[in-house]
C-alpha cells in the first residue's frame, strides 16, 4: 500500500497521504481542492452537468403539457358553442386533461412518460376533430 488513491477514485475527494512527521502533503500532480469545471461531469455553475439538463427536461415537459391543456380547453370551449357533435368538445376535454396529466408526471421527473403522454393527449384532440 503505497498510500495512494484508487486511480478511478477524484482528487479532491481522495485522502491525501500522511508524511512521517504526522502532516499531510500534497501527492505529485495532484490538483488543489478546487477542479476545472471540465472535469467529472461538473458544469460552470457548480452542480453536475446531468442535473441541469434533468431539470430543463422537466420544465419542458411540464411547460408543454401545461401549454397543451390550456389550448384543449380552449378549443373545448369554442367547438361547444358551435354546432359540432357533442363528441368534438368532449374529445378536445379528455385530450386536455391527459395533457395535464403529462404536465404533472414532467415535473416529477417521468419526462419519457410525460411525452408519451402529450403525443396521445394531442392524438386524442386531432382525431375527435374527425369528421365521421
Amino acid at each position: 500500500m503505497s498510500g495512494r488513491a484508487d486511480s478511478d477514485t477524484p482528487a479532491a475527494i481522495s485522502p491525501a497521504p500522511m508524511s512521517s512527521t504526522g502532516g499531510t502533503e500534497v501527492a505529485h500532480g495532484a490538483r488543489g481542492a478546487r477542479e476545472a469545471p471540465e472535469d467529472h461531469g461538473w458544469a460552470e455553475g457548480g452542480c453536475p452537468e446531468g442535473v441541469s439538463v434533468a431539470r430543463r427536461a422537466r420544465w419542458t415537459a411540464a411547460g408543454t403539457g401545461v401549454l397543451l391543456t390550456l389550448a384543449g380547453l380552449a378549443a373545448s370551449l369554442l367547438r361547444l358553442t358551435d354546432a359540432a357533435p357533442a363528441r368534438v368538445p368532449a374529445a378536445y376535454a379528455a385530450g386536455a386533461v391527459v395533457c395535464a396529466c403529462a404536465a404533472a408526471l414532467g415535473q416529477r421527473g417521468r419526462t419519457r412518460r410525460a411525452l408519451w403522454l402529450l403525443v396521445a393527449g394531442v392524438m386524442m384532440m386531432a382525431l375527435g376533430d374527425q369528421p365521421g
